[in-house]
């Protein structure tokens, strides 16, 4: 999973590095005539990225509170996408050859990751997915609230697949917003993916998958022209579709279990803070050398700049700060709950116990809560 999760960002980044405009200043036809055939799909990373989460997150909410849920995420998502917004906007504000922002109120705006909804431009244009991820914890909490299980999760499934097919032919910009017509299946065949790896595989569970995947074709040709200039081919996109449901497929059934390299962690924990740093700096970076250095050598060496960046990004502030605000949130919910207790009547007697019902011999044993990420790197003290 973690393997995978990276091969979707390095997808992500060859595509914006090599099939678009970018700092190239031409287009990348006459820059890389023979790889930008092949990198102009990589924005489907984004897509495989959908449906990695729909897996992880619904294992790691599994025996959690809406509370244990909501800190995970927080403080997984936000510590470096802070420092990522100030980094990114302090280097196209400094040189602005590329992108620029319009006012530091758009950078104030945001911190807070719901800038779309607010109609607010974003600092770098690979934030558009965090907000379609915020939706679906928001959709996903209702589960968590009432206690995730595998009919819940089934049926939280059929309800948001019949969202999703209905929205684009009903004119009601709330039900699109929230359904995510294009990306709702990812979402849900990731959630179908983890019932199998957990329980075992079903007609039911298979069902949704084939559902979700057949749901999640038919719009590869709207993403296509969405994310190309010109027509080109869809059946490489729809490929790529077509292997990444089939490689959680045999993820999900155990066929990589016994995959236990340690380095596939940590390789995994570096896809967040790459993805979030890649796309300005990068196209900020290429315009300023595009004249002084090979532009195969230049890409070559500022995706392995940027993989580092991405460690710093992880050790120095994913790691620690999100402890820190881990501690802190925590800290935050206890102090609600032990508010929360409605207080007893003044002068209310209390009732006597009785022994009208059985004491338990045994206290009931709950399932211990599934760490957020899949691989050795789940037993790390920081939780992400």
């Amino acid at each position: 999973m973690d393997a995978l999760r990276l091969v979707a960002a390095l997808m992500v980044v060859a595509f914006h590095y090599t099939a678009l405009k970018g700092g190239w200043g031409r287009s990348p036809k006459e820059v890389f005539p023979d790889l930008e055939i092949v990198t102009r799909y990589g924005w489907t990373g984004v897509e495989v990225f959908f449906l990695i989460s729909g897996f992880v997150i619904c294992m790691s909410t599994w025996g959690r509170t809406l509370g244990d849920f909501v800190v995970s995420r927080v403080t997984r998502i936000y510590p470096a996408y802070w420092v990522a917004i100030f980094l990114t906007a302090g280097v196209v504000a400094l040189w602005p050859q590329v992108r620029t922002v319009k006012n530091w109120d758009v950078v104030l705006t945001n911190l807070t990751m719901l800038q779309q909804g607010m109609g607010v431009w974003d600092v770098d244009g690979v934030y558009w997915t965090l907000f379609a991820e915020l939706k679906f914890y928001v959709l996903f909490a209702v589960v968590v609230a009432t206690g995730v299980t595998y009919r819940k999760c089934v049926l939280f499934c059929g309800v948001w697949t019949v969202a999703a097919v209905t929205a684009p032919s009903v004119d009601n910009e709330m039900l699109s917003l929230w359904a995510m017509p294009l990306f709702a299946p990812y979402f849900i065949a990731g959630i179908a993916f983890y019932l199998i790896h957990r329980f075992k595989p079903t007609a039911l569970l298979w069902g949704i998958v084939i559902m979700s995947l057949l749901l999640a074709l038919h719009s590869v040709p709207k993403r296509v022209h969405d994310n190309a200039e010109g027509v080109i081919p869809t059946w490489p996109a729809t490929l790529i579709v077509f292997i990444a449901f089939g490689l959680m497929a045999l993820i999900s059934t155990g066929a990589f279990d016994r995959v236990q390299w340690r380095w596939l962690a940590t390789a995994g924990a570096l896809t967040y803070p790459l993805y979030l740093l890649h796309q300005y700096i990068g196209m900020t970076i290429i315009y300023a050398l595009r004249e002084r250095v090979t532009s195969g050598w230049l890409v070559s060496g500022l995706m392995v700049v940027m993989l580092g960046a991405a460690y710093v990004m992880h050790r120095c502030v994913e790691r620690p700060l999100g402890k820190r605000l881990r501690s802190a949130l925590q800290k935050g919910m206890e102090e609600m709950r032990r508010h929360s207790v409605a207080p007893e009547p003044a002068g209310a007697a209390r009732k006597p116990v009785t022994s009208a019902l059985p004491l338990m011999k045994d206290a009931r044993r709950y399932e211990p809560a599934e760490p957020d990420r899949v691989g050795a790197a789940a037993k790390s003290s920081d939780g992400a």
